[in-house]
């Protein structure tokens, strides 16, 4: 009897864990060279390794040893990242910061593809279950699933947009789904939405015309021997992890194999600050403001017209501020302001002293600030932080300014009012508790899915029917035709033939009448 106990126990517990996957080899592809990025990526494929599975990481950064994890660091592009970035910034037309991003993306991939180490995997003959790409515009990356065979599956740290939405075969109406690098939120007026319409299809030919042709070359270049185009590749993502919330952007559709996963790399358990930035918060008896501008825009490089409208701004606060400044000095700098190269932000965001967050606006940030509760100066730069900074103030937790051409009244006017005005902490703290209400942790939900995708092998049944219709097809187009066409077919054969019976009928009349006048 208490060996039937025993091995009813054992069942029960066995029941009762959860569904385990052997271990797979992954290789993640993470080109772009932002720390931030990376960042996110990071928690996440620590926790693939953590649980037996075998990790190869390709990225742009130096790494320290992780359990179960091999790195390949391709750094080339650090060395023309600072260009890109002032180049990004410049005030240029739509078309032709549309060329700048396309430069960057081709110089990302090719400062990866060329690298040694990368090259040594590639002719290593070596397999992977499933590679993880970035989904960026940096579509010859995409060719390592094909090379070695294995499952692709995507990973974007700035959730989604309409590009994203093509290669899954959602749907993505322009009527509310705001460009990614537009300074446009939802809802849009009428304006906007035809800005966004405008600025899209502009987008879209620029990519079709400029960017892909070059993509396409690249792809050729360093997978010679490909078993499948790169249009094959594009259309084979089996499923993607977004890095996005819904109660931080907006309600929207999605596929089954489109998983929200924002904020996956903020601890629950946030870490023990170091002891003078501990000391520097807990001693400011009117709160804290941490600044920071993330990992591709440098504080250092701002104009110093910029930066000495901050530092004046700063230095007449009683609160306290932590500045992330890539510097060991800066010149003019106040008593209550603390300057370091890098701070552990999630931790000193859930520290309740802290009352303020200015901040660019990339999205990890700004989840950031969500899951903490802490309103937002939204001082954006480029890409979706215009977008992200505009969704703050509409949503009623932050604002936005110009960093470009800030100025000292309306910078101090906006601190003052995000510190004294009651509703930006209210509305953050309300959000907080709306991102907080999950049924599970983001990290667990990424984790779950993508062991999901090593346990099957047919995945055909996540792959959406619109990605085989055509877009005359998947449009309605040709059913459309026929449904107005053959009425208005049918009503043309009805005009003619009236007319025909009518030219008859009144034909006829009038040659009886013709002939009875010869008659008379």
């Amino acid at each position: 009897m208490k060996c039937l106990t025993l091995l009813f126990l054992a069942l029960i517990t066995l029941i009762g864990r959860p569904l385990r996957t052997e271990g797979a080899k992954i290789l993640a592809t993470l080109a772009f060279p932002g720390r931030s990025q990376y960042i996110f990526a990071e928690a996440y494929l620590k926790a693939l390794a953590a649980r037996g599975h075998e990790v190869t990481v390709i990225n742009t950064f130096e790494n320290k040893p992780v359990p179960n994890m091999r790195f390949l660091s391709a750094p080339k592009i650090h060395k023309h990242y600072a260009e890109a970035m002032q180049i990004m910034q410049a005030d240029e037309s739509f078309l032709q910061k549309q060329k700048s991003f396309s430069w960057l993306l081709e110089m990302i991939a090719e400062c990866l593809l060329e690298n040694e180490s990368v090259q040594e995997l590639l002719r290593s003959g070596e397999t992977f279950d499933l590679v993880i790409a970035e989904v960026l515009h940096t579509e010859s990356l995409y060719g390592f699933a094909q090379h070695f065979n294995a499952t692709l599956m995507g990973f974007s740290t700035y959730g989604t947009d309409y590009n994203i939405d093509e290669l899954m075969g959602n749907i993505s109406p322009m009527a509310y789904n705001p460009l990614i690098s537009s300074p446009r939120s939802n809802p849009m007026n009428f304006v906007e939405r035809l800005e966004n319409n405008l600025e899209i299809w502009l987008e879209k030919l620029v990519y079709m015309f400029y960017h892909y042709p070059k993509m396409e070359k690249q792809y050729s270049k360093y997978f010679p021997n490909a078993t499948r185009t790169l249009p094959e590749v594009l259309d084979s993502f089996s499923l993607i992890l977004l890095g996005q919330h819904f109660s931080v952007s907006y309600p929207r559709p999605y596929l089954p194999n489109m998983i929200e996963v924002g904020g996956l790399h903020i601890s629950h358990k946030p870490k023990a600050l170091p002891g003078d930035i501990k000391q520097f918060i807990e001693s400011s008896a009117h709160g804290v403001i941490y600044f920071s501008l993330g990992s591709n825009v440098r504080s250092k490089d701002l104009p110093e017209s910029t930066r000495d409208t901050l530092l004046k701004v700063f230095g007449s606060l009683k609160q306290r501020v932590l500045w992330k400044f890539e510097d060991n000095l800066l010149p003019g700098k106040p008593d209550n302001v603390f300057i370091s190269k890098w701070f552990p932000q999630p931790d000193i965001l859930a520290h309740p002293n802290v009352k303020l967050f200015i901040t660019h606006g990339g999205l990890l940030s700004t989840m950031e600030s969500i899951y903490f509760g802490k309103p937002v100066l939204g001082l954006p730069v480029f890409y979706d932080q215009f977008m992200n900074v505009k969704r703050a103030t509409s949503m009623g937790f932050g604002l936005g300014l110009d960093l470009m051409n800030l100025k000292a009244p309306e910078l101090e006017q906006a601190i003052n009012a995000l510190l004294t005005t009651r509703s930006y902490s209210r509305a953050a703290s309300l959000l907080s508790k709306r991102y907080l209400d999950q049924p599970e942790p983001a990290l667990d939900r990424a984790i779950w899915w993508t062991e999901y995708l090593t346990r099957h092998e047919d995945l055909s049944h996540l792959r959406a029917p619109s990605r085989d219709m055509s877009f005359i097809q998947l449009h309605s187009l040709d059913t459309i035709s026929v449904i107005l066409g053959l009425p208005l077919i049918g009503l043309y054969l009805l005009i003619k033939l009236s007319r025909r019976l009518l030219r008859a009928l009144y034909g006829n009349k009038q040659k009886n009448t013709n002939k009875q006048k010869n008659i008379n």
